[in-house]
């Protein structure tokens, strides 16, 4: 296998790279070995999973493959849109409709002979453990808050102090317009991705009064479209079919879709009719579908740093060549060019990889209903669709339907009358693979 895969180097493919592997330096890790079994580790021993195969992940990909890296997975759920081939390099206007796993994996190995990549079109949460444990790392090029929850808690679960293969470096990257983040995650060594869920930017919101009164801004009115005047047109929309007494036989409550064109059209040209009413200009069907989606503009030159920064670290990881980042590298391109990095410290709070329980302190006037929208909205917690349960107690049980059914009654119910104080809930969500631990205190 080797010698097959050495037969496809051309020759000087490595000389760069092996100027690095043939001789240590004055900051290489004091286990890193030089020479040919460091060249022989990285190019027919090492595998690497990359989950994401968008605008960073067909950058990884390619860094990967010219670094020397030969045994790749990609694992992505989306198929190829048109609009990203502005910025996803990998793909052509031929491959739209098809899964971008396969379609990068592809190009990759038609480009880099000797690579091998493995796709797989559908969600990270389809493979268990053993499937995560046959790597050596992994590299996030995610646009989901979920999925890089999920993949952190798993590789954190899988880590089995006297087996030292079990823990695997996780690097993450993510890009926000101008803006970017590289960070490396030793699982239970490190603050792990939970531990920083509270730096994450919330959605901007527009004042309600703002966007029904005083409209200023092109999103102003998009706004003002899709919450507004959405639900008043749309959410009251009568059927066609009369009693004899000419009164509604039913009403159609139509949800918005923000992935439907028809939805998207019918916004846009409401909303600019409003932007035209006060003499606003820049409402563009891109931008609708950019606010009411949450859409972040993705330049092509920032996942371009960011993918490098990502695989830079995880040469380094694999080759012990150099010190890897410890462990947060941030990127601001907004104002010219500047970047820093610093380290983030473990959460003893975090439910992932820290011991303790969260503190709440809360009213006791508080329902049970009011402390669920808390926890959904509270920055460091943010968890969609939470069941709440102590050790003797159901409180509240999002699914099976029978057990919300039952527990329903519990919402309007204070938590005082359920939870005494400093009294522990467990807090789990079906997104999620691991629970939260709140002890719960009363300010009155």
């Amino acid at each position: 296998m080797a010698a097959s895969l050495q037969n496809t180097d051309w020759q000087g493919r490595y000389f760069h790279i092996d100027q690095v592997l043939d001789r240590p330096g004055p900051r290489t890790d004091p286990s890193f070995l030089a020479g040919d079994g460091v060249k022989d580790f990285l190019r027919n021993q090492a595998k690497i999973l990359v989950i994401g195969a968008g605008g960073l992940g067909c950058e990884i990909l390619a860094n990967l493959a010219l670094t020397g890296f030969k045994d790749i997975h990609v694992i992505d759920m989306d198929t190829i849109d048109l609009s990203n081939l502005n910025r996803q390099f990998l793909f052509r206007p031929k491959d739209v409709g098809k899964p971008k796993a396969t379609v990068a994996a592809e190009f990759i190995m038609k480009r880099v002979p000797g690579v091998t990549v493995t796709p797989y079109f559908g969600k990270i949460q389809d493979k268990d453990d053993d499937y995560y444990m046959q790597f050596n790392l992994v590299i996030c090029g995610l646009d989901s808050v979920e999925a890089r929850r999920w993949i952190n808690a798993t590789l954190v679960n899988l880590v089995d102090p006297e087996n030292p293969e079990s823990l695997k470096p996780l690097i993450d990257g993510g890009t926000e317009g101008f803006k970017g983040q590289a960070r490396v995650i030793l699982p239970t060594i490190t603050s792990c991705y939970e531990c920083s869920l509270d730096m994450l930017n919330k959605p901007t919101a527009f004042p309600i009064c703002t966007i029904a009164n005083t409209p200023r801004l092109p999103e102003h009115c998009i706004e003002w479209a899709s919450v507004l005047e959405w639900p008043r047109v749309q959410g009251g929309q009568f059927s066609t079919s009369l009693h004899l007494d000419s009164s509604p036989m039913h009403v159609i409550d139509k949800k918005l879709d923000t992935d439907d064109s028809e939805h998207i059209g019918w916004l846009f040209q409401v909303a600019a009719a409003r932007a035209k009413e006060f003499n606003i200009e820049g409402v563009t069907w891109s931008l609708t579908q950019g606010v009411v989606k949450n859409i972040i503009p993705a330049i092509a030159s920032t996942n371009a740093i960011i993918a490098a920064a990502c695989c830079n670290e995880a040469f380094k990881i694999a080759t012990s060549s150099a010190a890897y980042l410890n462990n947060y590298f941030m990127l601001i391109g907004t104002d010219g060019v500047y970047s820093y990095t610093f380290e983030h410290e473990r959460r003893d709070d975090c439910p992932v990889c820290g011991g303790e329980s969260l503190e709440l302190i809360i009213s006791s006037e508080l329902t049970v209903e009011q402390l669920i929208e808390m926890l959904v909205e509270k920055q460091d917690i943010q968890i969609k669709k939470p069941s709440l349960s102590t050790s003797t107690t159901q409180i509240y049980l999002q699914a099976p339907p029978q057990l919300e059914e039952a527990t329903r009654p519990n919402l309007t119910k204070k938590v005082s009358e359920l939870i005494p104080n400093e009294g522990e809930v467990t807090v789990t969500a079906s997104t999620l693979p691991f629970s939260l631990s709140l002890r719960i205190m009363y300010n009155d």
